[in-house]
């Protein structure tokens, strides 16, 4: 493993991303895509947030979602507060708005004194660090901190094998190490189909999931004036991954740092010549009943 491999900061052994600044700029770039994927829209929850009401984001990274959101209702003359949370402080910037506070939590053990605290949590990609255990617990911290009428909305993306988008020998390989790894860490997929009966089982009500395709490869990226992901920019995210599968051993197929670089630069030439390629996201928004008991937690 080469020496920058190794100065890649991974905040735990169960998140299969780096949360560095490098990281950062290709979660911006990101945000950028899923936000247009979903009409230019930041959220889809039917909120009606009023001055003084507080937000949280989980999982908030560079915090850019949140600086937009904030803006976005500020613009609107309703100033909020809101908390971004990560397990790390690496990626967060040095300079932020004053209502917008960054501390470093985990979602499954927010502090006790948030309790009914949240008119609004956003929490976005983070099925790539979550096995059942530890999505049960972040939904009942989420469910614990909402204010009794508050929405949560979790956005994440599809890690079943048909989206990943294997449309060559290239691109199957390195389709196969991600199913290895994630069987490994034990990384739930089917993320709707999962999640929904969690929300309806921790208390939430007026589940409603929206979905969204988005093209990777062949097609204009959102750069570009598109709505998807350059074979190049969708290839980064799998870098991403590539310390916890030599951590792995490969799962036989790249057993060497120069092996699994080839295998995703040969994938990205696959996916940049095909146009079937695509991944898919899901926004789930979910209520707090304005009046319920709290769950044992």
């Amino acid at each position: 493993m080469s020496v920058q491999e190794q100065q890649r900061h991974y905040p735990s052994t169960q998140y299969l991303l780096p949360a560095d600044q490098e990281e950062a700029l290709r979660l911006n770039g990101q945000h950028r895509i899923i936000t247009k994927t979903f009409e230019d829209r930041l959220f889809l929850a039917p909120l009606n947030l009023m001055s003084g009401d507080k937000v949280l984001e989980s999982a908030a990274g560079s915090g850019i979602w949140a600086i937009d959101f904030s803006a976005d209702h500020s613009s609107k003359g309703i100033d909020i507060d809101i908390e971004c949370i990560d397990i790390t402080a690496q990626q967060y910037p040095e300079i932020s708005p004053p209502n917008i506070h960054f501390s470093v939590h985990s979602i499954t053990s927010l502090p006790p004194q948030w309790t009914n605290t949240f008119s609004y949590a956003h929490q976005r990609l983070i099925v790539l660090a979550m096995n059942d255990a530890l999505w049960r617990s972040a939904i009942k911290e989420l469910f614990r901190v909402l204010k009794p009428g508050g929405w949560l909305e979790l956005v994440e993306f599809e890690t079943k094998r048909f989206h990943y988008g294997g449309v060559g020998p290239s691109s199957e390989k390195l389709c196969s190490v991600a199913e290895k790894l994630f069987t490994a860490k034990g990384i739930v997929q089917g993320v709707s189909d999962y999640l929904r009966p969690l929300l309806a089982e921790a208390g939430f009500v007026d589940i409603d999931c929206q979905t969204r395709d988005v093209p990777v490869g062949g097609r204009r990226s959102t750069a570009e004036g598109g709505n998807g992901y350059t074979g190049e920019q969708w290839g980064e995210g799998w870098m991403g991954v590539k310390v916890p599968v030599l951590k792995g051993g490969g799962y036989g197929v790249a057993n060497t740092s120069e092996e699994f670089d080839a295998l995703v630069q040969a994938s990205v030439k696959e996916w940049n010549e095909s146009k079937e390629v695509y991944t898919t996201f899901y926004t789930i928004a979910a209520r707090k009943p304005a009046s319920s008991p709290e769950l044992c937690v």
